[in-house]
């Protein structure tokens, strides 16, 4: 991966998302990864089979997580419109749900690795290139790997009915 976008300050910002049709059903999350002066460095989208809307949202923080940490940066913040992932993730409420609970539990092992991390929520509507993609992704059921440039022209594949998670970044 190019790091060369990130930028001197090593702090990223992510808005995460995840979809599910039907609950369970098929599922997907989206990642938009940019750095804080607001350039869209990577955007990752991918299938992740059944599963319910919730843990669709672990798995856009988790890909989230995995991402930054491969980049190695050690600042994050996560911006979501899942208010139950916000409230786990920060303590506010309590994870009940069994199939939540490894989730729960992977994501913050993870999140502590990080020098400083923030989860903050936010309305859907601020969080539309995520949702777009996360919705796109499981409708067109296909995942999605592309780099964006700096001058903005795109260059990336797309797999039919592709299970794994896909990546942009740009360079």
């Amino acid at each position: 991966m190019d790091d060369s976008c990130i930028g001197k300050s090593h702090r990223l910002v992510a808005f995460i998302d995840g979809a599910s049709r039907g609950n369970p059903g098929e599922s997907a999350f989206a990642v938009v990864l940019g750095n804080v002066q607001g350039e869209v460095l990577y955007q990752i989208a991918g299938r992740i089979g059944t599963a319910t809307n919730n843990e669709a949202e672990y798995r856009a923080l988790l890909e989230a997580l995995d991402l930054v940490t491969r980049l190695g940066i050690q600042h994050l913040t996560v911006f979501s419109d899942s208010q139950l992932l916000v409230n786990q993730i920060n303590g506010t409420y309590r994870v009940s749900a069994p199939k939540l609970l490894p989730l729960y539990q992977e994501a913050k092992s993870k999140i502590r690795r990080f020098q400083g991390f923030a989860l903050i929520h936010i309305d859907r509507e601020k969080n539309s290139l995520a949702d777009r993609l996360a919705s796109e992704i499981l409708h067109r059921r296909i995942s999605y790997n592309f780099r964006e440039g700096r001058s903005g022209n795109r260059r990336g594949t797309s797999s039919e009915e592709s299970p794994s998670s896909t990546e942009q970044g740009t360079g």
